[in-house]
């Protein structure tokens, strides 16, 4: 949830390409770890031990880190059970530590990035679009009280005062999703009380918390047809100063809703000789919101199949077995669809999935969302 070595990878586009105010992404042509390694990190603020978080505040922009994120992920279905699933993200980078004097009403020292997707399981078809924007003249920006954040005319709004109930809004061509969310749970604090750590290294670490069930209802447009729908968003939120790790390429990401109520978050960070990073962990969250840390080595991913991407050529896992045994936890993880593979700045895949298994012996099911980073050939230089 999408963590700064899943996050900063597609904010550092930015940095390298410049601030374009256009919906063609530049073609994908940049590694995890060569882009995130160039990152000067002098003049911002750092991730270094934990805070104490302030709501509705901490819901709006931190300009003295390098980057941060809104990660809204969510599935969706209508009445008749036609299934869909959806990503609105929005990510902000600082171009410069500080704003230096210029008299245009263009200048900014914040560049922006958003992607929007939609999933459609019975039309067999994945719709994934970018944006780019500077955070200038109300192209793009975000606030904390009300709550809002937008790149151009895609937006998370807070309807009323305060955060909650938000409203999504995205539109690109013949597709389009518009939502209004309940908080539901409260936020959960990942990591050591909000601080999430990803490696040994001092600051190399986010403030991170998620909103793992929101109730959502509103509707997804694909040409003609409109669908009123209903279902669950996962909100991840990070803000950070970081870097990969030596060694670190790429990971695979889970935020998964089961039906009795818990919610699981796991990143593994992967080396790069395939093995799990110990950075590595995750939260398991009950119904009532309350979490215990999932730590590494007390989860395992096993993939059961493959997929390669005809444009990429990257081969994903594709259905996992997922097992955490100290929650009982055994869970089969499938795709929505195969390919959910978005083609814009940076190859990633990142889609809908369901869930089966069982948890203390009992059988279990439940959507989720799971983003799969660096398995694309390094471009050459």
């Amino acid at each position: 949830m999408p963590f700064p070595t899943r996050r900063t990878l597609l904010l550092s586009a930015l940095l390298l390409a410049g601030c374009r105010d256009a919906p063609a992404p530049p073609a994908p042509a940049l590694s995890v770890a060569g882009v995130l390694r160039a990152a000067d990190e002098s003049g911002y603020e750092r991730a270094l031990a934990p805070q104490t978080f302030s709501f509705p505040a901490d819901h709006g922009p931190h300009p003295g880190f390098r980057t941060e994120w809104w990660y809204y992920t969510g599935n969706l279905a209508t009445a008749e059970g036609r299934r869909f699933g959806f990503q609105l993200t929005f990510f902000r980078a600082a171009l410069a530590p500080r704003m230096a004097e210029r008299g245009s009403a263009w200048a900014t020292r914040q560049a922006w990035l958003a992607h929007f997707a939609v999933t459609d399981a019975a039309g067999g078809r994945f719709h994934a679009f970018e944006r780019w924007s500077r955070g200038a003249l109300g192209l793009a920006g975000a606030e904390a009280a009300p709550f809002r954040v937008w790149v151009q005319d895609w937006s998370a709004t807070a309807v009323g005062g305060g955060f909650a109930p938000l409203r999504l809004q995205a539109a690109q061509g013949e597709v389009a999703l518009d939502l209004e969310l309940a908080e539901g749970k409260p936020p959960v604090l990942q990591g050591d009380r909000g601080l999430s750590r990803k490696s040994a290294e001092p600051g190399n670490a986010s403030f991170y918390y998620s909103l793992p069930r929101m109730p959502a209802t509103g509707s997804v447009q694909l040409g003609a047809e409109r669908f009123a729908v209903t279902g669950a968003v996962w909100m991840d939120r990070e803000w950070s100063t970081s870097a990969l790790g030596a060694g670190q390429v790429g990971w695979d990401w889970f935020a998964l809703q089961l039906d009795d109520g818990t919610d699981l978050m796991l990143y593994q960070l992967r080396r790069i000789d395939g093995t799990p990073d110990p950075a590595s962990s995750g939260r398991f969250i009950e119904p009532d919101a309350s979490s215990r840390p999932v730590a590494f080595g007390g989860f395992s991913l096993e993939a059961l199949d493959h997929w390669q991407s005809p444009r990429s050529g990257a081969r994903y896992p594709s259905r996992r077995r997922v097992r955490v045994p100290a929650e009982e936890l055994d869970l089969t993880v499938t795709p929505l669809l195969a390919d959910q593979e978005l083609d814009v700045s940076f190859r990633y895949w990142e889609g809908a999935v369901t869930v089966a298994g069982t948890r203390r012996g009992t059988p279990v099911t439940g959507r989720g969302y799971v983003e799969l980073t660096g398995y694309t050939a390094p471009p050459a230089r």
